[in-house]
């Protein structure tokens, strides 16, 4: 940021790759491709939560990408800052369909709420809409603070391992629910390809928005 006279200017890094959503609306992704951007979203999340911040709004829409394949998070307007004397939150404040079930029910939460919300982007990659996407906002909420782990359409498709990866990340139980860190550690993570591997689909997606 810099200090102009009396403006206060903001300077943030071009992602000229568009959104992860614009990505999903065009293709399905390869299960090498969800295993790349995952490792660069849980390597932001990591980020975020060992400086004790909740993104809040982790989703499609808000994950950038890159023409060399980077991949970002963005948006923090709903972000929240924990403090040793305020190490949760209650407000219910996201977006609907990629809220955890006790973000939805008012309960206290903590960081493992971008998890859950993540595990839903992950759903998104897998079948290129999220959960209850059909419903109103506020069944869609219910659905998801009473019905469960979301279930895929046709889990026999995917691998083991990526069935295992979004189970961890899409535990109803908080408690249970993996970390950013711990998720990293995932065999599913670890084998992703570098993340130049994006670059020639980004690069692709683009050019076909810019032909329309």
């Amino acid at each position: 940021s810099y200090l102009v006279v009396e403006e206060l200017w903001l300077v943030m890094e071009y992602m000229d790759g568009g959104t992860l959503r614009d990505l999903i609306s065009k293709m399905y992704l390869s299960e090498d491709e969800i295993a790349a951007v995952s490792r660069e979203c849980l390597q932001g999340l990591d980020f975020l939560h060992s400086n004790h911040v909740i993104h809040r709004d982790v989703k499609s829409c808000n994950i950038l990408l890159r023409t060399d394949g980077s991949v970002k998070l963005a948006d923090f307007g709903l972000s929240a800052q924990l403090i040793p004397e305020w190490n949760q939150r209650s407000s219910v404040t996201g977006t609907s369909g990629w809220m955890a079930p006790e973000v939805v029910t008012g309960q206290p939460y903590g960081p493992k709420v971008d998890i859950w919300s993540f595990g839903i982007v992950g759903i998104e990659m897998v079948e290129r809409e999220v959960p209850y996407e059909n419903e109103s906002p506020v069944l869609a909420q219910h659905l998801l603070a009473t019905g469960g782990t979301p279930q895929l359409r046709q889990p026999k498709l995917l691998s083991a391992l990526l069935r295992d990866f979004l189970n961890c990340c899409l535990q109803t139980d908080e408690a249970r629910r993996w970390s950013a860190k711990e998720l990293l550690q995932h065999q599913f993570v670890t084998s992703a390809k570098p993340a130049s591997s994006l670059a020639p689909l980004i690069i692709l997606v683009k050019k076909w928005k810019a032909e329309k």
